[in-house]
């Protein structure tokens, strides 16, 4: 019984398995990662200069006010207890502020976290359905009607910026700034952008803002590290950052200039191209399970 069991096994796993492939191979080939090999050159971009950022979070309120998220009062922010310790981003704070201590000599830094809106981002190139766009502008958008849930995105992202609404058990989503589209599209400021009380948070072309940072630099070599985050890292960012000391004390990540969908399309184009069919993997997992069920049903 035990090895004629397990060919018929052997022929169901067979059947399915054929079904499987045939399933697998009628996929669209859309499925497959694409991304845009060179970006607009109308990006659009942030530059924040964490040398002039106070701390006080109002870029916060008002991010979550204009995405119809719960603020509270703006007085809430003043809290700085928050500042204990580096906090992450979460489904219901698209953007944070964190401090990181410099010395005793010069006060704590500020460093304004959000969405990096890479020029090749890793998680458009990661999604297997297309629910995470690059616009023109720079943006990086998610679209939760063609979502599936799967969270590669979050995986791919060499920032771990997205985050995953797990309060929503009928209709979770993907959390991340969306570069403020339904403002920006009507000529507006980022809501943290228009809000910052002391302009460390620059919006305008890319181009523009890295000659900025660059003056900056040459004028105050003193203030300024020579280097200006998200320029070249992962290919470019659409926010760059300017800081006082090395970057690496303030929580970034060491990020190479290699467009980080290089590594994400390798690994997803060898699962969904290269024989490895998710259907067939669950036919091969549920076969393992009947196996062991049918085993323990004759020890019993």
């Amino acid at each position: 019984m035990k090895t004629q069991g397990r060919r018929d096994f052997i022929k169901t796993l067979a059947a399915f398995g054929v079904s499987g492939v045939g399933i697998s191979a009628s996929f669209p080939t859309q499925v497959e990662a694409v991304t845009e090999s060179i970006p607009s050159e109308n990006l659009m971009g942030v530059l924040v200069d964490t040398t002039a950022c106070i701390g006080c979070r109002k870029c916060e309120w008002a991010c979550k006010r204009a995405h119809q998220m719960e603020s509270g009062s703006i007085r809430d922010y003043n809290d700085r207890t928050v500042f204990q310790k580096p906090r992450r981003l979460d489904h219901n704070s698209l953007t944070i502020v964190n401090q990181y201590p410099d010395d005793e000599s010069k006060p704590s830094i500020n460093v304004k976290i959000q969405c990096m809106h890479c020029d090749y981002p890793a998680c458009v190139s990661a999604c297997i359905v297309g629910a995470l766009s690059k616009k023109k502008s720079g943006a990086v958008v998610w679209d939760g009607n063609k979502c599936i849930g799967c969270r590669y995105c979050m995986v791919a992202c060499p920032f771990q910026i997205p985050a995953f609404d797990y309060h929503k058990a009928i209709e979770p989503e993907i959390r991340k700034c969306d570069f403020c589209v339904a403002r920006t599209s009507q000529g507006k400021l980022p809501a943290c952008v228009s809000i910052c009380p002391v302009e460390a948070l620059a919006y305008g072309p890319r181009s523009e803002l890295t000659r900025i940072a660059r003056d900056r630099i040459k004028k105050h070599p003193d203030r300024y590290n020579s280097r200006i985050f998200g320029e070249t890292e992962v290919g470019g960012t659409s926010w760059l950052y300017l800081s006082a000391v090395e970057f690496k004390q303030l929580g970034f990540p060491r990020l190479d200039k290699d467009p980080a969908p290089i590594i994400s399309e390798t690994i997803q184009h060898g699962v969904f191209k290269y024989f490895i069919p998710p259907v067939g993997l669950y036919v091969l997992l549920g076969g393992v399970m009947w196996i062991t069920r049918d085993k323990d049903e004759r020890r019993d």
